[in-house]
C-alpha cells in the first residue's frame, strides 16, 4: 500500500512538472525554430550565388536584414511609385498561369489576419450541426450570392488543437456576434477546446 502511495505520489509530481515545463518548452522550441528558419532564408540564397559567404555569416544577421527588408518595403509601399510596381508586379502574378493559384491564397490567407481585408475581426457562435449545439467562428464572406446563396454568409469555424478548419455557409439568422469577446481571445478559446480561459480585463474593457 505504501509504494502504491509512493507511485501515486511520484506520478502526480511528474505530471505538475510536465504542466509547467510543456508550455514553456514547447513556446521556446517554436519561436526558436520560426527565428531559425527566417535568419537561415537570405543566407541560404546568398550562399547558393556566394559560397564563401559562409565565412561572414555571424547568426541573428539573417533575422536582422530580413527585418529590415521587410519593414522597407512597407514604407515604401506608400509612395506612389513605388506603389505603382508593386500594383504592377501584384497584377502579373495573379495573371500567371500556375502561378496565381498560389499566390493569391497566400495574399488572401496573410491579409486575413493582418492586411487591410482582416476577416477574423469579429467572433460569432454558428449553429451548424444542431439547433441547440453552438460552435465558435468567424464570418469571412457576408456575401455568397456567386454560389447562389442569397440569405447565407461564409463561416469559418476553427478545430481545437490546431491552425485547420472548416468553411460552411449558413443562413443569417444561424449567427450570433459575439460583442463581450475579442477575435482573439475566440480564437484562443476555440484552438484549446475551450479548456483555456477568456481574459478577464479583455471581457471587461468589451462591455
Amino acid at each position: 500500500m505504501a509504494t502504491k502511495n509512493w507511485l501515486k505520489n511520484l506520478l502526480q509530481i511528474f505530471l505538475q512538472g510536465l504542466i509547467i515545463l510543456a508550455p514553456i518548452v514547447i513556446t521556446i522550441w517554436a519561436l526558436t525554430s520560426l527565428f531559425y528558419f527566417v535568419d537561415r532564408i537570405l543566407p541560404d540564397i546568398f550562399e547558393s550565388i556566394i559560397p564563401e559567404f559562409s565565412t561572414y555569416y555571424l547568426p541573428g544577421m539573417g533575422f536582422i536584414v530580413a527585418l529590415l527588408i521587410i519593414f522597407t518595403v512597407g514604407y515604401v509601399s506608400s509612395s506612389f511609385v513605388v506603389g505603382k510596381l508593386v500594383e504592377l508586379f501584384d497584377s502579373v502574378l495573379q495573371k500567371t498561369p500556375g502561378i496565381k493559384i498560389i499566390y493569391t491564397t497566400l495574399k488572401d490567407f496573410f491579409e486575413a489576419f493582418a492586411g487591410n481585408k482582416r476577416k477574423f475581426d469579429k467572433a460569432i457562435l454558428v449553429s451548424v450541426a444542431a439547433t441547440d449545439v453552438w460552435q465558435i467562428g468567424f464570418i469571412t464572406q457576408q456575401e455568397v450570392q456567386e454560389f447562389g446563396l442569397n440569405e447565407f454568409v461564409a463561416v469559418y469555424v476553427p478545430q481545437s488543437y490546431a491552425f485547420a478548419g472548416h468553411l460552411y455557409f449558413v443562413k443569417r439568422d444561424r449567427v450570433r456576434l459575439l460583442t463581450d469577446v475579442s477575435s482573439a481571445n475566440a480564437m484562443k478559446f476555440a484552438i484549446s477546446g475551450g479548456v483555456t480561459n477568456i481574459d478577464e480585463e479583455t471581457h471587461e474593457k468589451s462591455k
